[in-house]
């Protein structure tokens, strides 16, 4: 059934593509899997809130993927809001700006939420958040002149992936892009930062849309919205279909439903426009760019302004925390101030997130700093955080149900604890987004996603080991 549902989906884009009629879909078409979570958006009607300056930030230097930035300040030296601090020779990279203008007390290092070690910049604020007098709006009249500006603007995936901007948007030679998905899904229960963007900044959303558009020789915008966001929808509407906003009708809204992982990259472009992304290639591979709402809505603001990016909207939710709401803090600001603004814990937390229940990473601490591509604090009572009993797998099949890849864990879990590298490729196990819809189902509470990550991790190694066993035998 699955290999049929996928020749029926590649049929169909076929058919599509050779009319030659780039048209915008009525309704969103279906995906496979997922599951139904409570999406518990409780602060999405809290108007965002600017936290003042901490005494001190930490910023580590990686904040994206690809390679870390290394320090071009030192301690001691003053520094202002939006100045260069880190930056790397790299092409996927992103350099990093002081949040706060100060001193810089040391250069540390810091582990991150998922266990890796970099350089982080200490600074010591002075309270008056100086901007940069290098500071000024990027001249921008071509596609070159774009991608160094989003470069220049530290950009990165804002809605949580934290890839590159400016490599998103230099399309390999030879691809066309037609069609620019503005993801404002935001289907992770509890967040609700993208939310507020879309209606807080909506005029920004538009004329970044039509920047990208423009310089990237786009025929179509798809805004994609979960429908449980009918405010979003409203206002983005309002604006799309306003023939002086868009005056080529070239930006339409697309309510879709709501359904976690709906936010995926790969499921939003089959759900927007039908078209199937292949195992290992990206949306470019079938004419489409995938952009966070915030990460639009950013770059309409650095092109105004020319200030890079140093503060991030963040959700502050969870049953422990005492006055959740959304709040727009400098990158580098720590946790444990953020929630003392939030007016502290009003029960000790059993468990704190750095991003939704879904796909965020448990933090060890509440000292570790804001990053970049962070959208939510989350803090859960004992009570909340308290995990099912795990036992047997009752061979159910409810985990490939809801898997939207098409992957089958308790054959990709026998395989593993097999060690099979062979039926491991075969099954898959590299394709796994790990979004956690397969352990959400699971009525044995099984730990798949972090079996998929051991399975993943074990299969990366083999891999490595390979050319150098073949050089051996050879």
């Amino acid at each position: 059934m699955v290999k049929q549902e996928y020749l029926a989906a590649l049929e169909r884009i076929g058919a599509f593509m050779k009319s030659g009629v780039l048209k915008f879909p009525l309704h969103p078409f279906k995906i496979r899997g997922g599951v139904k979570t409570p999406h518990r958006k409780t602060t999405a009607h809290y108007e965002s809130v600017i936290m003042p300056p901490p005494q001190e930030v930490v910023i580590p230097l990686q904040q994206h993927i690809g390679a870390p930035c290394r320090p071009v300040v030192k301690a001691g030296d003053p520094v202002c809001v939006g100045q260069l601090i880190g930056d790397s020779n790299a092409y996927v990279s992103a350099p990093i700006h002081a949040s706060v203008s100060g001193t810089v007390k040391k250069i540390t290092s810091v582990m991150l939420p998922d266990g890796t070690k970099c350089d982080a910049v200490v600074i010591a604020s002075d309270d008056q958040m100086r901007k940069c007098a290098d500071i000024k709006p990027p001249v921008v009249n071509s596609l070159s002149d774009l991608l160094h500006a989003v470069r220049a603007s530290g950009l990165v995936g804002l809605g949580g992936a934290g890839f590159p901007a400016h490599v998103k948007l230099n399309v390999p030679q030879g691809k066309k892009i037609d069609t620019l998905i503005v993801n404002a899904a935001e289907c992770e229960p509890y967040i609700t930062a993208d939310h507020r963007e879309a209606l807080e900044n909506s005029w920004a959303v538009m004329s970044g849309i039509y920047a990208v558009k423009r310089l990237l020789g786009i025929d179509r915008v798809i805004i994609g919205v979960e429908d449980n966001k009918p405010d979003v929808i409203q206002t983005l509407r309002r604006i799309a279909d306003s023939k002086t906003n868009d005056p080529d009708d070239s930006v339409r809204v697309l309510p879709l439903k709501a359904r976690y992982p709906q936010g995926a990259e790969k499921m939003l472009v089959l759900a927007c426009t039908g078209r199937v992304i292949p195992a290992g290639k990206l949306p470019a591979d079938v004419s489409c760019i995938v952009m966070n709402v915030t990460s639009i809505a950013f770059l309409a603001n650095y092109l105004k302004t020319g200030m890079p990016l140093v503060s991030k909207r963040i959700t502050v939710d969870g049953g422990a925390i005492a006055r959740p709401r959304n709040i727009i803090v400098p990158i580098g600001t720590p946790i444990c101030d953020i929630v003392a603004f939030c007016g502290g814990y009003k029960s000790p937390p059993g468990k704190i997130l750095m991003g939704g229940p879904m796909m965020g990473l448990a933090l060890t601490d509440d000292t570790l700093p804001v990053l970049k591509q962070n959208n939510a604090i989350l803090c859960f009572t004992e009570k909340e955080a308290r995990l099912p009993q795990a036992s047997a797998c009752i061979r159910c099949g409810k985990c490939v149900q809801s898997c939207p890849m098409h992957l089958v864990p308790p054959l990709i879990s026998r395989s593993i604890k097999l060690k099979d590298m062979e039926a491991l490729q075969k099954q898959g196990v590299t394709t796994c987004m790990e979004c956690g819809s397969c352990a959400y189902s699971c009525p044995a509470g099984r730990p798949i996603v972090q079996n998929m990550r051991l399975g993943k991790a074990l299969l990366k190694d083999f891999l490595s080991r390979q050319p150098m066993q073949k050089k051996k035998e050879g």
